[in-house]
């Protein structure tokens, strides 16, 4: 037993040996469009709203279908009890026509009527609908993996602010020791730059957990496993133009799928009061029928005559009482017409309120951007002209600590300012149709 249990524990230490020695795999380099192209692959709702899609497409293809003539090819036998007397009365069901009774007949059939071109005209708003509502799920995805791709980026840069304000501390940290050493400053200053070092690195850890949770949520969209290391190829210092309120405008007016569903969604309840009041109508039904009706499945008789020939007939179906049911479903599609219609009215609203707000948050974000530009430099310079003075013995600890922390503070508002911009520019994009696919 000893023996066995050895034996395990050599080929497990050699099977961890080499998972050891074999190479990691290099992360995964992902870009913008790539990480919309996952997410949309992984995402329940999206798959939902593409399904809808096409069940609508296939209920219209139906509705369409029904509008044209049915071709149906017709076999059937019909064995009936005979009499016994053939001269005088030969069966006995009066229903049939022979004793023995071949029909092999292609029947082409047509409803004419207003029901069926209205529901026809449903179904495309419909689908129009269905489609629209599709958009805005795609449309909503995209902002969300645009939110949290920017947010990697956005605690990367913050990590990467951390980690130099540690290294700044450190340095600092350095130079108070030496100055104190030399007699030329306090003990104080030693302790206030120890406190700030221990300081730093607190934030750098913080920076490095909030980095890792930044990763794990855009991982959790994208990858089955989101601890699968993977890399952001997108710039996050080249920031698009914003265009003009005219042209955001113009284009959400004509691309914005809200609109598009509430408004497709309206004309299908249209249709629905149209096909409603076409049950007061009759229906014509056109049959036109050829092939075999006879007693024996031959093109021939045993007279020699053709059993082969055709037949057609014409029917209208005058509807005259169904018990109110047909003016409750046209009181029913009427209230929903209504709701339709004011749906439509708030969607609107709704629209005109969301485009002043987003196109409002993306200029201010665009403008505080460029100011948090100018505050890194500002502050950069600021640090160093202090420390020089620090250095010389003209300038204070407590001047460099307010720098050290005034240059991180701008930093992170950078890094955040960054991210709030794209995600203003992503909702913008969502109410004009130019979102990446």
């Amino acid at each position: 037993m000893k023996t066995v249990l050895q034996i395990l524990i050599v080929i497990g230490a050699l099977g961890g040996i080499s998972a050891a020695q074999q190479p990691a795999a290099p992360p995964v380099s992902i870009s913008l469009q790539d990480a919309i192209k996952r997410a949309q692959s992984a995402n329940s709702l999206f798959a939902a709203a593409s399904a809808d899609t096409r069940i609508a497409q296939s209920e219209h293809s139906i509705a369409r279908s029904l509008l044209l003539p049915n071709v149906v090819y017709h076999n059937q036998f019909l064995y009936t009890q005979g009499t016994g007397q053939p001269a005088i009365a030969p069966i006995k069901f009066i229903a049939n026509n022979a004793v023995h009774e071949y029909v092999s007949q292609a029947s082409v059939t047509e409803t004419i009527g207003g029901i069926g071109i209205a529901e026809y005209k449903l179904s495309a708003a419909a689908a129009a609908a269905a489609h629209a509502r599709f958009e805005v799920a795609r449309r909503g995805l995209v902002v969300t993996v645009v939110a949290n791709y920017y947010n990697v980026f956005a605690a990367d840069a913050k990590l990467a602010a951390a980690q130099r304000a540690l290294d700044q501390a450190s340095h600092f940290s350095s130079i108070t020791n030496k100055r104190e050493s030399n007699g030329e400053v306090a003990h104080a200053d030693t302790v206030r730059s120890d406190l700030q070092v221990q300081q730093r690195q607190r934030e750098l850890n913080d920076a490095t957990v909030a980095a890792d949770r930044a990763r794990l949520d855009l991982g959790v969209m994208l990858f089955s496993d989101p601890g699968t290391p993977y890399t952001l190829t997108t710039s996050f210092d080249q920031f698009p133009a914003l265009p003009s309120r005219s042209e955001v405008e113009a284009a959400a007016t004509a691309n914005n799928p809200e609109l598009k569903a509430a408004m497709e969604s309206l004309r299908a309840a249209q249709h629905a009061v149209s096909a409603a009041k076409w049950a007061f109508f009759p229906d014509l039904i056109l049959n036109y029928s050829y092939g075999i009706d006879a007693p024996q499945f031959a093109v021939h008789a045993p007279d020699g005559t053709r059993n082969l020939g055709y037949s057609a007939s014409a029917t209208l179906d005058i509807p005259v009482w169904d018990w109110f049911a047909t003016r409750s479903r046209v009181h029913e599609s009427n209230v929903r017409r209504e709701q339709a219609n004011t749906e439509l009215t708030v969607t609107q609203r709704q629209l005109i309120a969301s485009l002043k707000e987003t196109y409002q948050e993306a200029q201010v974000s665009l403008d505080q951007l460029r100011l948090l530009d100018k505050s890194v430099q500002s502050a950069t310079e600021s640090l160093r002209l202090t420390t020089l003075r620090y250095s010389s013995g003209e300038g204070t600890i407590l001047e460099v600590v307010d720098s050290q922390n005034t240059l991180l503070q701008a930093e992170t508002s950078r890094a955040d300012g960054a991210a709030r911009y794209f995600n203003a520019l992503a909702n913008l994009q969502t109410l004009t149709g130019s979102m990446p696919r």
